[in-house]
């Protein structure tokens, strides 16, 4: 009796397992379509209702909302911790479920300023968008390079639901990464920054997501030389966090004395 009560859990263990993972990726899909709108400076705005102090108090907590636990979650102790309740299997589905839930409530509760700092028209704004689609390009690029599905926890939770031992992921630099440290997180300032239209809050939301991208380039270099260890640090050595960089965390490392 007992064994039959054990098998019955586990198979619903495995049913909820797939449900979960198939809903993040469809959790993933549909924020990358949220985010390229939310984003799209030629889409109509209705700002200017809400009081600038109430608009710019609402907006900071909302990109905070996105950005801090976006970088926390991955700190090496407290994922360790999370792994240990969830299993490693289902750490990759968990972050990219708390990042989609973030960023849906940034969509829906986001509040609009018609306040505008400036408004490109004629070649600018053709320059400007064109720039804010390579970007797009640009991520999707990067993320391929570095496994789309370590990204969305599909790669470890599809090896789990066949039954495969886990996969162990190997840092090899390959065609932008052999240039820079991070071009997803480039990329992704080039979304925020490639606007024809910069109105109050938009400049909020770049203001504190360009500060998270810096300080999470830095988290992300930390994070990956505790798990590869000398590997990434002479990776760091020779190729800089990002373009003309020529000093700090983010410039190329000098060798330990």
């Amino acid at each position: 009796m007992d064994a039959v009560i054990a098998d019955g859990a586990a198979a619903w263990r495995r049913a909820a397992g797939w449900i979960v993972g198939l809903g993040a990726q469809l959790m993933f899909a549909v924020t990358v379509v949220g985010l390229y709108q939310f984003l799209d400076a030629s889409a109509p705005r209705d700002g200017g209702r809400t009081p600038v102090w109430l608009m710019a108090s609402c907006d900071l907590g909302l990109a905070l909302l996105f950005a801090v636990p976006h970088s926390l979650l991955r700190l090496p102790k407290l994922q360790a911790a999370i792994c240990r309740v969830i299993g490693r299997e289902f750490f990759g589905i968990f972050y990219c479920i708390v990042t989609c839930a973030s960023l849906w409530v940034v969509f829906g509760a986001w509040q609009e300023s018609d306040i505008v700092i400036w408004e490109l028209s004629g070649w600018p704004r053709i320059v400007v968008v064109a720039a804010f689609l390579l970007s797009w390009l640009g991520l999707g690029y990067s993320l391929l390079l570095t496994g789309l599905g370590y990204q969305t926890g599909f790669t470890e939770w599809s090896h789990w639901a066949r039954r495969l031992p886990l996969p162990r992921r190997r840092f090899v630099p390959k065609g932008a990464y052999r240039w820079m440290r991070h071009p997803v997180y480039l990329s992704f300032a080039g979304l925020i920054w490639f606007t024809p239209l910069m109105t109050l809050d938009h400049a909020l939301l770049t203001a504190v997501w360009s500060i998270y991208l810096a300080v999470g380039s830095y988290l992300k270099d930390e994070r990956l030389a505790f798990y590869m260890g000398d590997e990434y640090r002479q990776y760091q050595q020779r190729v800089p966090g990002y373009p003309l960089i020529g000093l700090g965390p983010l410039a190329r490392r000098r060798p330990a004395a």
